[in-house]
């Protein structure tokens, strides 16, 4: 019988697979969890060990450089765990580095010959006695930011072209830090306050947002093992994800789209702003993905939701011109706004993904347009913060269709926390701005 591995162990075959296969993080973090029997004690350890290794990855192999001749002979697992070690030493407190040192040498000896064992102890002493090397030698300041909050310079380039430095520096620090979940209570059933009394109840520590008015933070503990989530009172979701029902201005019942829906966070605020009344079609492109969509609804007992499976491209094919009042396309993007949570992203996209999102999401703009009643209103939103993705998007489509304006009234129907955030049609949250996801979001009228 084999033994179940230890934290740093997990740790390291977590990193090892989202390094080699670009698998994705928090689906291998629970699945992980749950082979290796972890106590409930160590997931807490676990988490911060994988995403803080890979939030750090570029200033740690920086850090690194001095100490190995030839890092490219090492076997890839040798430098994550030399890696994941000093993540240890240099920003966790509650590890002796003795013990991170320790641990980080046995795991050696276990998965490689006696070379390497003393190859990662070496290291790691003489890091130890020297320090690691200031970053204030790197003299070109995109560069350093690039180092110092580890995020490819392409990309930090590209921010700093388009927001300045002072913005691009805490976006990218704010990208190192970990998350809040947060949640949106289900209004058809509960108020805000008394979800929270019922969480706290259950030995929760959760506050009301800042941000929207149905929306709560969890400061202690995971809601997705709540009661209030089980009975259907709550739904995990970003804030910023939140203010698209109140762009799409859904107060009566009316018949709307949301053309890229999964895993159905917004169809279901959609729904419920409507009191459960009217009707959404959510479309998503994969099977398993819709059927999240319907899980979701089926939980919150919500009944005025339908699903389907398709490319929303295809759309016009099997639909009526003009059938809906409301569109939200929240197109396919880079996903450059929620690196907190997915911290892989960094290290996978590249420039040219960029252009080709572009193009998709115009394609989908292009079926929506038609689909779309005259004097409806239709929503296009990405959770990334590239202009290329979004302002430049929606300025190509009103170019090419000139029976769409912008609708100008967008402030009036979004929570007061935003209202100086918002520019005309449109709305660009960046994670600074309240610690929650980066999204757009743009209003555009289809004319009577």
């Amino acid at each position: 019988m084999t033994s179940k591995k230890n934290v740093r162990e997990t740790a390291l075959d977590i990193i090892e697979t989202i390094n080699n296969n670009q698998a994705y993080s928090n689906l291998l973090l629970n699945t992980s969890i749950k082979k290796n029997e972890l106590p409930s004690k160590d997931i807490g350890l676990l988490t911060e060990l994988v995403y803080g290794t890979l939030q750090r990855k570029m200033t740690l192999s920086y850090y690194l450089k001095p100490f190995l001749k030839n890092s490219h002979k090492l076997q890839s697992w040798v430098l994550s765990l030399l890696q994941l070690t000093l993540y240890q030493i240099l920003y966790l407190d509650r590890i002796p580095d003795h013990a991170a040192i320790h641990e980080a040498v046995e795991i050696a000896k276990k998965r490689g010959h006696k070379g390497i064992s003393g190859l990662v102890n070496a290291v790691l002493r003489n890091i130890q006695r020297q320090g690691v090397p200031s970053l204030e030698t790197v003299e070109d300041p995109i560069e350093r930011l690039a180092i110092e909050t580890s995020h490819p310079v392409w990309l930090v380039k590209r921010w700093v072209n388009q927001l300045g430095l002072e913005e691009t520096k805490k976006m990218c620090e704010l990208n190192l830090e970990a998350p809040i979940q947060t949640a949106r209570v289900n209004t058809t059933k509960i108020s805000r306050e008394e979800c929270l009394s019922l969480l706290e109840e259950e030995g929760y520590i959760a506050a009301a947002s800042i941000v929207v008015p149905e929306g709560i933070q969890c400061l202690k503990g995971n809601l997705a093992n709540s009661a209030c989530f089980q009975n259907g009172l709550l739904t995990i979701q970003d804030e910023s994800s939140m203010l698209v029902a109140y762009a799409l201005d859904v107060a009566e019942p009316l018949d709307i789209l949301d053309a890229c829906a999964a895993p159905g966070g917004k169809s279901t605020h959609i729904a419920e702003k409507m009191k459960n009344e009217g009707q959404v079609l959510s479309v998503d492109l994969h099977q398993h993905k819709v059927k999240l969509i319907r899980q979701n609804a089926d939980r919150l007992e919500l009944h005025n939701i339908e699903t389907k499976a398709m490319d929303s491209r295809k759309l016009e094919e099997v639909l009526e011109e003009g059938s809906f009042d409301r569109i939200l396309l929240d197109a396919p993007c880079s996903g450059l706004g929620v690196m907190r949570r997915k911290p892989d992203i960094k290290y996978t996209k590249e420039e040219k993904d960029i252009d080709r999102l572009h193009t998709i999401q115009l394609q989908l703009l292009e079926t929506m347009s038609s689909l779309l009643k005259n004097g409806g209103l239709m929503v296009y939103s990405t959770c990334t913060i590239d202009t290329a993705e979004n302002e430049e998007v929606v300025e190509q489509f009103l170019e090419k269709h000139p029976n769409f304006y912008k609708d100008t009234t967008l402030a009036e129907r979004m929570p007061e926390s935003v209202h100086s955030y918002v520019k005309q049609h449109e709305l660009q949250i960046l994670p600074q701005y309240f610690g929650s996801d980066g999204f757009y979001m743009a209003a555009l009228r289809k004319q009577v």
